[in-house]
């Protein structure tokens, strides 16, 4: 069966408020002691499967967890173990998972990749949880003593992950998860929204089996994510609400693994990259596929936009300090001190993604991708009846901006240091960006013949312009700072001069991409 279920961490200074309404009366506490197994290698971890034995109160239950849609759902088995044999095999440090009951079960699909009796001869227990967990039922009335037609299991935990080999290396869980046990999904996105606004919780998709995993390998996050177009679920038949909520969810897929880390305490320029770029393409997709589905709210970009352009300013002074001042010193440039520029920011990543009105957004976007498309106007009007006309309307505003910038070109004998110029550019990079965007989710319906040579050369034009209005923007940090700090001069100047062979092999590339014909 799939399990759908939302978890989120819980802030301190939330803690004790929220504990109030997780221990009614009807409440119940339960200890609980897992046990995760796996190859030392993590074959199942890499496979996206969990596996584990784990004493709830006084059963032993083998729960597997694979698949799913990334997000909220995964397909989950329990299986009721006999408490006299495990106790017999805890006695003799002998308790491992019985693997041959997946043989004729809807997670058998999940482990086909393996033979199960060679990888439970490889298995091992890797790292155990001992967790205190305080479960409330929530029901649509309010009432917590009978399962209604809608109702949701509130389970809070804490407790730790402890090393399988090495007690002394432990980590603690504190996080609060809410898993739909019978009725409708709006009454769990609808009651997840409440206790995410009262109590500012903020969205994990990271799995205690991954947080072991990482334990193991002395890791505090899991690497950064990128867009992954292989996970895009559509075809030619797909309807218009179906197409914007497979992209939507594309997008998600991105964003949502970085935000956690994030929201751990990541400061990784990777998790930051990839954060924006997944906030970007979600950005792009809402805007330029607003009108394939009734459902999508407008108030969702103007968040993204807000939420992009506060990231942006804190990662380009942040990459600035840890990856471009370190080069300009290696080509002997004098050290330039950016800590006060970017305590000047006054706002962190964390503090970004942890707002309040972002997390809800996530909330809403997640119940969009799952809701049902058969009730929207448009159900039955296939997506490729509009796709040509959304493609060329960016493109035609891709262009405009190219013919603009040309323009401008021409009248300026000082193209670096036009700031009209600069805009312009930005501007351009941000038309092809898009583009780039839409055309790598909808390529797919046209077949990867037509659309391989347009999109490796707007892929190509994109990353060299990108990377040149980057380089633009380092290049006027510098200068700005050379107003108060002469030490910037040397970093200045040498961004200066590297524009201009940045700028030729930019050239290069957007021309081979204008020369490229169209794939729709």
């Amino acid at each position: 069966m799939y399990e759908i279920e939302l978890k989120f961490l819980v802030p301190e200074s939330r803690l004790k408020g929220l504990m109030r309404q997780a221990k009614v009366k009807s409440s119940q506490v339960t200890q609980m002691a897992a046990h995760y197994y796996d190859t030392t290698d993590q074959q199942l971890a890499q496979a996206g499967i969990g596996l584990r034995i784990r004493q709830e109160g006084d059963a032993w239950v083998q729960t597997i967890k694979a698949g799913g849609d990334g997000i909220a759902a995964r397909l989950e088995h329990n299986w009721i173990l006999d408490n006299e044999q495990v106790i017999a095999m805890l006695d003799h440090n002998e308790l491992m998972p019985d693997l041959s009951i997946y043989k004729d079960t809807v997670i058998a699909p999940a482990l086909a990749d393996f033979k199960l009796k060679k990888l439970a001869k490889n298995l091992t227990r890797l790292y155990v949880t001992d967790v205190q967990r305080t479960t409330r039922l929530l029901t649509e009335d309010g009432s917590n003593e009978d399962v209604s037609d809608n109702s949701i299991e509130i389970a809070y935990d804490y407790g730790e992950i402890i090393h399988g080999t090495d007690d002394t290396q432990r980590d603690v869980i504190q996080e609060i998860e809410f898993e739909l046990i019978s009725g409708e999904l709006d009454f769990l996105f609808s009651t997840t929204k409440t206790w995410c606004q009262r109590y500012k919780l903020c969205l994990s998709t990271v799995t205690k089996a991954e947080r072991g995993g990482l334990l193991i390998k002395g890791q505090s996050h899991s690497p950064a994510t990128a867009a992954d177009l292989s996970a895009l679920d559509i075809d030619k038949k797909i309807s218009m609400p179906a197409f914007s909520r497979a992209v939507v969810h594309n997008c998600l897929l991105q964003i949502l693994p970085n935000s956690s880390a994030v929201i751990a305490g990541s400061a990784d320029n990777d998790h930051l990259l990839q954060l924006s770029i997944g906030i970007k393409r979600l950005h792009t997709v809402l805007q330029a596929f607003d009108g394939f589905s009734d459902e999508i709210n407008p108030d969702w970009s103007a968040i993204l936009q807000k939420t992009a352009t506060l990231l942006a300013e804190y990662r380009k002074l942040a990459y600035l300090n840890t990856h471009i001042e370190p080069m300009l010193q290696r080509y002997g440039a004098p050290i330039v001190n950016w800590t006060a520029d970017i305590d000047a920011i006054k706002i962190t990543p964390m503090a970004v993604i942890s707002a309040n009105d972002f997390q809800i957004m996530l909330l809403e976007l997640i119940a969009f991708t799952m809701s049902d498309t058969s009730l929207e106007n448009q159900a039955d009007k296939p997506a490729t009846n509009n796709l040509e006309k959304v493609l060329t309307k960016y493109h035609d505003t891709l262009l405009r901006a190219e013919q603009y910038l040309e323009e401008m070109y021409g009248e300026s004998d000082h193209k670096l240091e036009n700031e009209s110029i600069i805009k312009a550019q930005h501007k351009l990079h941000g038309h092809l960006q898009d583009l780039r965007y839409i055309s790598e989710l909808v390529a797919p319906l046209y077949g990867k013949k037509r659309s391989r040579r347009w999109l490796k050369r707007v892929i190509k034009a994109q990353k060299a312009l990108g990377q040149q209005s980057d380089m633009t923007d380092y290049q006027q940090y510098y200068q700005n700072k050379a107003l108060s700090d002469s030490t910037a001069l040397y970093g200045a100047g040498w961004l200066n001069a590297a524009l201009v062979t940045r700028e030729k092999a930019t050239e290069k590339h957007l021309n081979k991409f204008y020369a490229c014909s169209v794939f729709w």
